[in-house]
């Protein structure tokens, strides 16, 4: 029963950082497109050259954003490989009532 119940707080506490880490690449996402529309804006703004600059941020700031996320991706692969960890899909919900 002991062993379950430490089974169960290491999956519980695998499943957070995994969903930390998910988070984090979204913010990477939005952050890079917030960013491109801001310097875009301001772009626009000080040399009047409006729409131009906010859709040249918006593609810049995309870009920006895959990047970014792409290489948190490529950073969090390379510490599961480095620790020895082989991915694993996570169960349905209906699988882990079944356990219970």
């Amino acid at each position: 029963m002991e062993r379950r119940t430490e089974n169960r707080l290491a999956q519980e506490l695998a499943g957070q950082k995994a969903a930390g880490q998910a988070w984090k690449i979204i913010a990477d996402l939005f952050g890079g497109v917030l960013l491109g529309i801001a310097i875009g804006f301001g772009v626009d703004h000080f040399a009047h050259t409006s729409p131009v600059g906010i859709i040249s941020g918006v593609l810049l700031g995309f870009a920006l954003s895959v990047w970014m996320a792409w290489r948190t991706a490529r950073r969090i692969q390379a510490e599961a490989e480095q620790a020895g960890v082989v991915p694993q899909d996570l169960p349905f919900d209906d699988d882990e009532e079944e356990d219970a």
